[in-house]
């Protein structure tokens, strides 16, 4: 599995707007910095798509679940960009669901 993991000081939402285009409104994304430990020494800095500025994942370590990943039409393995499912890991390790639309 990923883990990736939310430092207290990334606990918020920014946004992020695309204008209106060929008769299309506008769309607002929100999104909240994450780390993924990619087995290397340090964490790499990544984007979470999160559905509002109240839907900010907490402080913590979080685990994407094997439901979240599709291939993708050359073959390759990449993470669905909605229905990101990520479980919230506990100092126990357990996972229980948190899902992002």
């Amino acid at each position: 599995m990923l883990t990736i993991e939310v430092f207290q000081e990334d606990v918020n939402v920014t946004s992020r707007k695309l204008p209106p285009k060929d008769g299309n409104e506008g769309r607002v994304f929100y999104e909240q910095t994450a780390y993924a430990h990619l087995g290397d020494k340090f964490p790499v800095k990544m984007t979470l798509q999160v559905d509002g500025p109240a839907a900010v994942y907490p402080a913590g370590k979080y685990e994407i679940s094997e439901k979240s990943f599709v291939i993708n039409n050359f073959g390759g393995l990449e993470l669905k960009r909605f229905g990101l499912v990520i479980n919230k890991l506990d100092k126990q390790t357990s996972s229980a669901p948190v899902i992002s639309k």
